[in-house]
């Protein structure tokens, strides 16, 4: 989402870079580059001149003036001030010291609001909590057997009445999940195409039929300037807990994101990061900032993999390692492994250093269907052959490349980058301790 803002930040810091020893008046012309660019990406104009001006009393200080590296000095402090812009520290969902702890989710349709329910549901029973979903949202055609079939897809139970009265609805299922031991209630409420007294008056109806629910705002970040003024409207008429931005990954310019905290003062604690159900996300705002400013995100890029990969697999392919038997079987089930973690962009993009080397990331740089072409041709081999890609010969190359709808040269490039990771493993292990990543799969 933040392609274009962290390009436009990133060569603003670049130029002054290139001129050594700041002057004041530098420092004011690369604000002004700063500011056009949040700005174009949308941010909110009230907040784009307060993280100006303070940025600007930071750094026109003497400290930075006459330090050895100023514009890295300057870079730290555009860094805290987006980290202070976006929340400062984590937060997150406030359960209930006596369960079922309720999680309103509110919004206007087509925010989102009816999948981020069911990628909670998901996230929640990963956790190791038992949720149970509810649909009150009794306007919108086929939205209760929309939430139903999510949640048959995440494995979480719907309580539903059908089209009855929202807060009757709240207020039964919340009597069930007392009764079957469920400790959170997730509930997908109606959305309208726009705020009124109507919805407002609903809402504010179920909301009290609860125990000190955990209400949470779903904005779509995609609708830029008009997500913040539905934030704040909403904030004006509801008691918010905090918000969820649907869409991070979309092709909005990011002004919703940087611009929701400040607006409405509530925090933003969860992201939907694609349609995937498990695309749902803590929100860490220095983190955020990292990804802003170009800086990767390896903590969110570990926690991906730890959760793609199976731990005794990953010893398993450790062992074989550090054996030096890793062979075209290995290879197709690490793949599957990275690709579980999320579409390659998105995991290349975490790398500290990645965004400056290859530009392009954003622009579909990585085509995943290369990546079902490499597996297609490994599953394309007998047994024998993917143990031991060497006796390969002309003719079974012919069979492969029939079998899995490509060229031979297709095969031969792929065999190629195999051995070329085989070579790199085998360093990688030579000293002792096997190092699984960095790996080069199917890109060209």
């Amino acid at each position: 989402m933040f392609e274009t803002l962290t390009d436009r930040l990133q060569r603003t810091f670049k130029q002054l870079s290139g001129r050594g020893k700041l002057r004041e008046k530098d420092i004011r012309a690369g604000l002004k580059d700063v500011q056009m660019a949040l700005l174009e990406a949308d941010v909110n104009y009230g907040v784009v001149k307060d993280f100006i001006k303070n940025i600007q009393t930071e750094a026109l200080g003497e400290e930075i003036l006459k330090g050895l590296n100023p514009t890295q000095q300057l870079v730290k402090i555009v860094h805290d001030e987006l980290v202070r812009l976006l929340g400062s520290e984590r937060a997150e969902i406030e359960f209930s010291d006596q369960p079922p702890t309720v999680i309103l989710l509110c919004g206007l349709q087509g925010s989102g609001k009816t999948t981020t329910a069911g990628k909670l549901a998901l996230k929640l029973k990963k956790s190791g909590r038992k949720p149970l979903l509810v649909a009150t949202d009794v306007y919108r055609p086929a939205a209760i057997e929309q939430l139903r079939q999510v949640g048959e897809e995440v494995g979480v139970e719907v309580f539903t009445l059908g089209e009855s009265n929202p807060v009757r609805i709240t207020e039964a299922a919340l009597a069930h999940a007392r009764s079957r031991g469920y400790d959170v209630v997730v509930v997908d409420t109606a959305g309208r195409l726009h705020i009124d007294r109507e919805m407002m008056g609903e809402l504010s109806e179920q909301a009290k039929v609860v125990p000190d629910p955990e209400v949470l705002l779903v904005v779509d970040a995609m609708t830029g300037q008009e997500a913040v003024t539905v934030a704040e409207e909403f904030g004006q008429a509801l008691e918010l807990d905090g918000l969820v931005l649907t869409k991070l990954d979309g092709d909005a310019r990011g002004g919703a994101a940087l611009s929701a905290r400040a607006v409405t003062g509530k925090p933003i604690k969860l992201v939907g990061t694609g349609e995937k159900l498990d695309g749902l996300d803590t929100f860490y705002p220095d983190r955020m900032a990292q990804r802003i400013l170009g800086m990767g995100d390896v903590l969110s890029l570990v926690e991906k993999a730890q959760q793609a990969v199976d731990l005794e697999q990953a010893q398993k392919l450790q062992k074989r390692l550090m054996t030096a038997q890793f062979d075209l079987e290995d290879f197709r089930d690490h793949l599957r492994n990275v690709r579980k973690m999320g579409p390659l962009d998105q995991i290349m993009k975490m790398i500290p250093g990645m965004a400056q080397q290859m530009p392009n990331l954003g622009a579909g740089e990585f085509d995943e269907r290369e990546l079902d072409q490499v597996e297609a041709i490994i599953n394309s081999m007998t047994p024998e052959e993917r143990y031991d890609p060497e006796i390969l010969n002309a003719s079974r190359k012919r069979r492969i490349a029939a079998g899995s709808g490509v060229r031979v040269q297709d095969v031969n490039i792929m065999l190629k980058e195999f051995r070329e990771l085989s070579k790199m493993m085998k360093q990688l292990t030579g000293g002792g301790k096997a190092r699984i990543g960095g790996m080069q799969i199917g890109l060209r």
